[in-house]
């Protein structure tokens, strides 16, 4: 798989990138990220890739000249299976979604910043619009990191153990059960009977109890 995304600012993606399984993923040859300077596609002399929207409101735009151009550039290399811009008013990341995102080949990812951007890249240039949440950000470069994470370690052999992506909250829409490990006795707290008596039905039939009152409990909304 690859992943380009384009931005203003790459260097706050830089350090997220090169860390733990999405590095280790890029190592393996699973996974490529590119990550593309917008300005390097503007013909403004100071670099410029905003200015002020029409019918004067506050804020800045990203315009349309340096997006297309960029996206243009990518595209005449390969094909891509999406053209995701992050931004607030977008479908909202799901598990399901990463799971299906993760069969792609190649994606582009746009991360959204200033006020917004020119509408017509919106209708023109992007196939989807992904939001990781109701809250605005400064810019879209931390979703774009979000989305890149969630979808990397899906990929078969970017984590060790590839049954544990298939035991994560969300998966078969309820929270993971709860956890333990070493010791079996802590300051007198101990961990549930059932998980040390190695039956391991019974033991599914108790994470799966669990799972489903926890996801009664805290996010009563995935069980309709």
């Amino acid at each position: 798989m690859r992943i380009d995304i384009i931005t203003v600012l790459p260097e706050m993606l830089v350090s997220p990138l090169s860390c733990s399984i999405l590095k280790r993923a890029q190592d393996k040859g699973l996974a490529e990220i590119h990550v593309h300077n917008l300005r390097d596609y503007t013909t403004n002399k100071h670099r410029k890739v905003d200015d002020y929207p029409f019918g004067g409101e506050a804020g800045m735009v990203m315009q349309i000249e340096p997006v297309d151009r960029a996206i243009s550039a990518l595209k005449a290399e390969r094909d891509y299976d999406e053209v995701i811009f992050t931004s607030p008013d977008g479908e909202i990341l799901t598990q399901p979604m990463a799971n299906r995102m993760s069969l792609l080949d190649n994606i582009i990812i746009l991360c959204g910043h200033y006020k917004g951007v020119d509408q017509r890249i919106r209708e023109h240039l992007i196939t989807k619009e992904i939001s990781i949440g109701d809250y605005v950000l400064t810019g879209g470069e931390l979703p774009a990191v979000i989305i890149t994470d969630a979808i990397v370690r899906l990929i078969p052999g970017a984590i060790g153990d590839e049954q544990s992506a298939l035991t994560d909250s969300f998966q078969d829409n309820l929270l993971a059960p709860p956890i333990y490990t070493r010791p079996a006795v802590y300051k007198g707290w101990e961990v549930p009977e059932i998980l040390l008596s190695g039956h391991e039905a019974k033991i599914d039939a108790w994470r799966h109890e669990q799972a489903v009152e926890r996801t009664r409990r805290l996010r009563p909304d995935l069980l309709k």
